[in-house]
């Protein structure tokens, strides 16, 4: 199992920027896939941006397309997502999630979350 704790969250102006990190611990972490979901209050918890096992592959929701980058370092454990041109609607608690291959989200790991909020 993959044990995941976030940091980097906080409070910014309307297009101001902020990188969040996903430190995760577990020998599997390497091998499964990455992920950062997003819950704003008294909405669902959505999908924001994933990367692959070989960083080779990396999906976004169509919102933060061209704003959003994630990233990960294989020898430090860590996730990255770094949120350029931030808007009020990316308010939210940030999540870090990790998934063995060929399975869905929701079947492997979850961090605790990381506040976002975006002023206008």
């Amino acid at each position: 199992q993959v044990q995941l704790v976030e940091s980097g969250g906080g409070l910014v102006q309307a297009g101001g920027s902020l990188r969040l990190s996903c430190s995760a611990s577990g020998r599997t972490f390497s091998s499964w896939t990455m992920g950062w979901f997003r819950q704003a209050p008294g909405q669902e918890r959505d999908f924001v941006a994933s990367i692959s096992r070989s960083s080779s592959s990396t999906y976004y929701a169509d919102s933060v397309k061209g704003r959003f980058t994630i990233s990960r370092d294989i020898a430090k454990n860590t996730v990255f997502l770094q949120m350029n041109g931030l808007k009020p609607e990316d308010t939210g608690v940030y999540y870090c999630a990790a998934k063995p291959p060929g399975t869905v989200w929701g079947t492997g790991s979850w961090g605790q979350g990381t506040q976002v909020t975006v002023s206008s």
